[in-house]
């Protein structure tokens, strides 16, 4: 009985995660007989392309359901998320090809990570089982964790990657603290099935279940630097390479959401106010902390690492609303985020030359006089990050403040207006820095036509989704449909 849910029809639904990897494979054979390193970017920018044809092929055959004994979803919401990690990999590629050989490391290992680390947000998205979701999140976080480090001569880089990595190797220990409670109160890690046992052996007041349910809260608190338990974040951002600063602020997170989003809405949806009442309280804090510690920052990178913590606290309000207009707001914000500090971070890459990090708030003093042109970009990424409309920012707010709203949870929406309002404070603060102040020297950018590509992909995102949301929030609803 168990083989026959196992055939090869099954495997159609992994071809884009098999793309991927091999891929990754490919660029490992290739790095020890090309020279060229820009070869093996283009290898991974091809292998990430052809994987996001392959579902989007998928997804107009309509194939959706479970294969491989319920253990692996293909659906409308999966997909999504995947869309989100195909935009965060070939934005990366493009951003980094000029800045890791400025940083001299061409290592050719550093695309096929992004890719294994990829793959791995791809499962844990699509997963239905917690053991998959714990599958995919370790190879994704291995992979992070030697990226954060991959800058092999700078002290900061190998510091980050041992920060991040004792922290999300002790997060990873809660992960399967939960499964392991849950499994022994279930006899599943089957989401759908977990939640079936708990109707049927009435596990809604068991107090091991709820430790069970607090563990993954925890896990999954540290994956997308709820506080408290964001300590890493801020020191992993600065000194990781600012490419993968960029990648690891949106796909990580973006995957940490995507499994609560499942989680909780289909294995302890019934346990609603139990959590809720857990999550309400961590999104004040995260709010709190990332827009009041972000202001004390000088250093561009850790002040958007705090941005990311407050960022976190924001779309965390569409997972307690508990509803599908939650849901689908809480997708519209990953995805209009990726946009935006994707954006962020490639401005502050072009400010890096030889001799020149470009990261101190005080390396953006008169930039608007000697590179017009970097500061207007920056300009609408600030803008977007804070929520001023008309850039994609504010429609992600509007949103998912408008779903908190409906779902009874006004007073959390005027938090979360308080301290995006100062929250203003310091994006506008770069803004200020770059039209307010006199420069001091020449700033020397270091452009190349991916940079230039890259950049245009988001400011252009980030204004016509400001502009005409609707197709954007249609597509989330949509995807949600069957969930």
């Amino acid at each position: 009985m168990i083989l026959s849910d196992f055939n090869l029809l099954s495997i159609r639904v992994l071809v884009p995660e098999i793309i991927l990897i091999c891929s990754a494979l490919i660029i490992l054979l290739l790095n020890l007989v090309v020279k060229r390193k820009e070869t093996l970017a283009f290898t991974g920018l091809v292998g990430t392309l052809v994987s996001a044809y392959s579902s989007f092929k998928l997804y107009a055959l309509s194939l959706s359901g479970s294969e491989f004994m319920g253990m692996f979803a293909f659906d409308g919401y999966s997909i999504f998320f995947k869309f989100i990690f195909y935009i965060n990999i070939v934005l990366t590629i493009f951003i980094s090809i000029r800045y890791i050989s400025i940083e001299m490391a061409s290592f050719g290992e550093y695309y096929a990570l992004l890719l294994f680390a990829t793959s791995g947000m791809m499962i844990m998205a699509s997963a239905t089982d917690l053991m998959v979701i714990y599958l995919g999140l370790e190879l994704m976080a291995l992979s992070t964790y030697i990226l954060t480090g991959i800058l092999r001569k700078q002290v900061r880089s190998g510091e980050a990657a041992i920060k991040y990595f004792l922290l999300g190797a002790f997060s990873s220990a809660f992960l399967l603290y939960g499964i392991s409670l849950t499994y022994g109160l279930t006899g599943t890690t089957n989401l759908k099935e977990i939640a079936v046992a708990m109707e049927t052996l009435n596990l809604l007041g068991s107090p091991v279940f709820l430790l069970g349910l607090i563990f993954f809260i925890v896990a999954f608190g540290f994956k997308i630097a709820l506080v408290p338990f964001h300590m890493w974040a801020p020191d992993a951002y600065e000194g990781a390479p600012t490419s993968i600063t960029a990648f690891m602020s949106v796909g990580p997170k973006a995957a940490g959401f995507a499994v609560l989003g499942r989680v909780f809405f289909e294995a302890f949806g019934s346990m609603h106010v139990q959590w809720s009442s857990i999550l309400i309280p961590l999104s004040v804090l995260t709010m709190l902390v990332g827009s009041v510690t972000a202001i004390a920052q000088t250093n561009i990178k850790r002040m958007l690492a705090y941005s990311s913590i407050a960022h976190a606290g924001y779309a965390l309000l569409g997972i307690i609303t508990g509803t599908s207009e939650g849901l689908s707001s809480m997708m519209n914000y990953m995805l209009i985020y990726a946009f935006m500090n994707i954006g962020a971070f490639a401005v502050v890459i072009m400010l890096r030359s030889e001799g020149f990090m470009g990261e101190e708030l005080s390396d953006y003093e008169g930039l608007a006089k000697t590179r017009p042109v970097a500061s207007s970009l920056m300009l609408i990424f600030m803008f977007s990050l804070t929520g001023i409309p008309p850039t994609a920012g504010f429609i992600a707010k509007f949103y998912i403040f408008m779903s908190a709203i409906n779902a009874g949870y006004t007073y959390l929406v005027i938090i979360a207006v308080i301290f995006s309002a100062v929250s203003a404070f310091f994006y506008l603060r770069v803004v200020m820095y770059m039209y307010m102040k006199e420069p001091k020297a020449e700033v020397v950018l270091s452009t190349s036509t991916a940079m230039n590509i890259a950049l245009t992909v988001t400011v252009v995102s980030t204004l016509v989704i400001g502009v005409f949301p609707s197709a954007l929030i249609e597509l989330a609803r949509m995807s949600l449909s069957g969930f």
